[in-house]
């Protein structure tokens, strides 16, 4: 068909040409032939002027022809340029995609070989536990067939008096029992009332004859629980060598003004702890928690800046905590002085956390790289309506800022399994070990059996003193299957 309607549009041409070239010779020949009679010219005269018109037209029609031709050939190189830009614009766009393709493609396998390995270290860890609970099952079992619960209250110190067939569990499991049976003789007695000016004066004799404590708390990875930081608690001791806690001196100390120089020393404790720590572990990191008053007070922060400028190669791994109501009332000062410690590297925490309406890019811009939340305001139902987010998407909010969560105040497993439901990764609270005093060195944290009284804020729930290894044992149902075994008493 194409070619049908070719053939016809040259027809078409020829036969134009054909008229074109017969209407000038009969142009030529009329011009002739009017000035032969009209005129009165020559027959040969009359021919000449006839041919000279009639090359006169030709000439014109080869031009105009050449100049129709150069427009078209013109107008389609133009339509060509513009088809080829198009074309290139298209492969450029087609090559764009299909790098985008590949990246999405490289990323997915990497992210996919994380996950893998995530889920191999899941599954490996998740074996372990299991194990673990078997030989808890059946030392339970044992136990109960045994008749064990009558003799639980027997000391602990003597696991070689069992029997020779008695697995090295049953052993194990009895020292746990034992352990919670007589928690009471190593629980500190509760601090007796004190007025105001006892409270002062026993802090400001603290102060100067160096009475502060260091207790440690670890918190966990969850659901492994392996230690990955230490919360630093900060106990004073008067002169009877009686345990002021943290919400007993705070308030006091901060209306005497003696709170900046306790911060200090606390902090210099740190970071000897933090230095010891690092020897064996690298990866380790301690939060030292210091008050509004010392960030808001130019002498407190200025001792405190210049300790922590000749310490910055351990910015990293030490976190400075400060509670939320003191970093939703920031002043001009507050904000100048927490703006030098994240330029020098320094990171934040917060705690003290009451409610969970959050601002994570606030925080984030600010240095914050941590917030601790009680787990039962993380799993009360009512902050669903009070609250912007739903708290099951607070850990993932607070991920795309680079701030992590953790939960605080743990104290029972049925908390961890509904924080796992939250994807949680961090874990503080008596469920995984108290606050446990320092050792005269410094370097490593001390204690003995979680105590029995609710845990308290800022760890200041009361702790025993029985020196134990820096690493925190690894929680497991054991000691809740012994103590459900050894009954009641």
């Amino acid at each position: 068909m194409t070619k049908g309607l070719e053939g016809r549009a040259r027809n078409m041409i020829r036969i134009s040409t054909i008229f074109i070239a017969i209407c000038m010779v009969l142009v030529a020949a009329s011009l002739g032939l009017v000035l032969y009679s009209v005129a009165g010219i020559s027959g040969t005269e009359s021919a000449i002027v006839a041919l000279t018109a009639l090359t006169f037209l030709i000439l014109y029609n080869a031009v105009s022809m050449r100049l129709r031709d150069r427009t078209d050939v013109g107008g389609q190189i133009a339509d060509l340029s513009r088809g080829t830009a198009d074309l290139a614009r298209q492969v450029a766009e087609f090559g764009r995609r299909l790098a985008a393709v590949e990246g999405r493609m490289v990323s997915a396998n990497s992210a996919g070989a994380d996950r893998i390995q995530a889920v191999v270290g899941e599954i490996s860890e998740l074996g372990v536990l299991v194990k673990q609970l078997a030989v808890s099952v059946a030392a339970h079992d044992d136990m109960l067939a045994s008749g064990v619960p009558a003799a639980a209250p027997a000391p602990a110190a003597r696991p070689a008096d069992a029997p020779p067939n008695e697995p090295p569990s049953a052993v194990n499991e009895k020292r746990v029992v034992t352990a919670a049976v007589t928690p009471a003789k190593i629980v500190e007695e509760p601090s007796v009332s004190r007025s105001q000016a006892q409270i002062l004066a026993a802090v400001k004799s603290a102060v100067e004859e160096n009475r502060i404590d260091i207790y440690l708390q670890p918190m966990v990875t969850l659901p492994q629980r392996k230690v990955r930081f230490y919360e630093a608690v900060t106990r004073l001791r008067d002169d009877k060598d009686q345990i002021l806690t943290a919400d007993d001196f705070i308030s006091v100390a901060e209306a005497a003004g003696l709170i900046g120089r306790i911060d200090h020393m606390v902090m210099l404790r740190c970071v000897q702890v933090l230095r010891r720590l690092m020897v064996r572990n690298k990866d380790v990191g301690v939060f030292c928690n210091v008050a509004g008053s010392t960030l808001g007070n130019p002498t407190s922060f200025t001792q405190c800046l210049d300790f922590l400028e000749a310490n910055r190669a351990l910015a990293p791994s030490f976190v400075l905590e400060f509670k939320q109501a003191m970093f939703r009332n920031l002043g001009p000062a507050e904000t100048e002085h927490l703006a030098a410690l994240a330029q020098r590297g320094y990171r934040f925490s917060i705690d003290h956390v009451t409610d969970l309406r959050i601002e994570p890019r606030e925080l984030a811009d600010r240095g914050v790289r941590f917030i601790k939340v009680p787990a039962a305001l993380l799993l009360d139902q009512r902050q669903t309506s009070t609250s912007d987010i739903h708290p099951s998407d607070l850990s993932d909010l607070l991920g795309r800022f680079g701030i992590d969560l953790i939960a605080e105040r743990i104290e029972g497993e049925r908390a961890v399994v509904d924080l796992l439901d939250y994807d949680v990764r961090f874990g503080q609270g008596f469920l995984f070990a108290p606050p446990r005093p320092l050792r005269p060195e410094g370097a490593s944290a001390t204690g003995g059996a979680p105590p029995d009284n609710p845990q308290e804020s800022n760890g200041s729930g009361k702790t025993a003193s029985v020196d134990i290894p820096v690493e925190a044992p690894r929680a497991t149902g054991n000691a809740a299957l012994a103590r459900r075994a050894a009954g009641p008493g």
